[in-house]
């Protein structure tokens, strides 16, 4: 574990290796986060973890080694319901970027526009209560009903309270995107209680997406993430118009068993791999939450 002066942990490879897989042209890395920096963008002080600063610079040179072209970047919960450092990453991207903001339910029509404006396209509903304090779902739904046109919901959870999860989530009015697959417990296996139950949702509307991530969050036998890939691959297959990938960079609080992001990319051809599965994956579905303007 690395910790700086001032107590704060990194949670990334300062060496990540250089992946053997190629992604295609104009690929979306739609998953990443930005720490900081913290003197320009303090931190939350309901933090529950201090990350070393992350920034835009570090982002996009690590999109660059990993052969991506754009990002997501999606709030951090470090930074709470404060979004100017996702959106100051966004404003630096060139265009090259979208965002997911996190809000304070009460939030108003010209704020959403305003996030609207600065490239955010949807908003985090978090329930990893590791992570947070409170989550009010009836506040959640009165401001998912308030979104701007286009925008979707990002919900995260663990697999052990979906069901409970599941009035609030049939009754969110916008398109959902369930953060790491709703982090199942893949060691369980492709037709495991958890996949299963990932898939009932997915069956229930087809304005429901997955992002198929964090092999090293949700793998514990670790690399090279096996049991990830097997339980991965045939929910891609089953519904390869609504699966998204991402690094996760700089992967909060992994500091005890950092990835290594070469690697994590060198799983896609592992959970997709044809190359009609890896532009649905990279390309077509990203873009149609985040750039619909390219398709229209």
């Amino acid at each position: 574990m690395s910790i700086d002066a001032n107590g704060r942990i990194r949670s990334w490879t300062e060496s990540p290796s250089s992946p053997h897989f190629v992604p295609p042209p104009g690929a979306i890395d739609a998953h990443c986060h930005v720490f900081g920096p913290a003197a320009q963008f303090p931190f939350s002080a309901k933090a529950k973890y201090s990350p070393q600063d992350a920034g835009p610079d570090m982002l996009f040179a690590l999109r660059e080694r990993l052969g991506f072209d754009r990002n997501v970047i999606v709030q951090a919960s470090c930074h709470g319901t404060d979004n100017a450092a996702t959106l100051d990453a966004i404003a630096r991207s060139n265009g090259k970027a979208r965002g997911v903001a996190v809000v304070d339910p009460a939030i108003g029509e010209a704020e959403l526009q305003a996030l609207h404006d600065g490239g955010i396209r949807g908003i985090r509903f978090n329930f990893l209560k590791r992570l947070v304090d409170d989550a009010p779902k009836d506040k959640f739904l009165d401001v998912a009903g308030r979104l701007p046109s286009g925008w979707h919901v990002v919900v995260y959870f663990e697999a052990d309270i979906l069901e409970e999860l599941r009035p609030f989530l049939d009754a969110i009015p916008v398109p959902l995107v369930i953060d790491h697959m709703g982090r199942p417990d893949v060691s369980q296996g492709p037709d495991g209680a958890d996949m299963r139950a990932l898939r009932r949702l997915l069956d229930s509307r087809d304005d429901i997406w997955f992002k198929a991530t964090c092999p090293d969050r949700l793998d514990p036998a670790g690399p090279p993430w096996d049991d990830f890939a097997t339980a991965v691959l045939p929910l891609i297959a089953d519904y390869p118009d609504r699966a998204l990938w991402g690094t996760d960079w700089p992967h909060p609080n992994m500091q005890d068993a950092i990835p290594d992001d070469g690697a994590l990319v060198d799983m896609i051809p592992r959970i997709a791999p044809t190359a009609e599965l890896q532009r649905k994956l990279l390309i077509d579905n990203p873009e149609r939450l985040y750039w619909p303007e390219i398709i229209d």
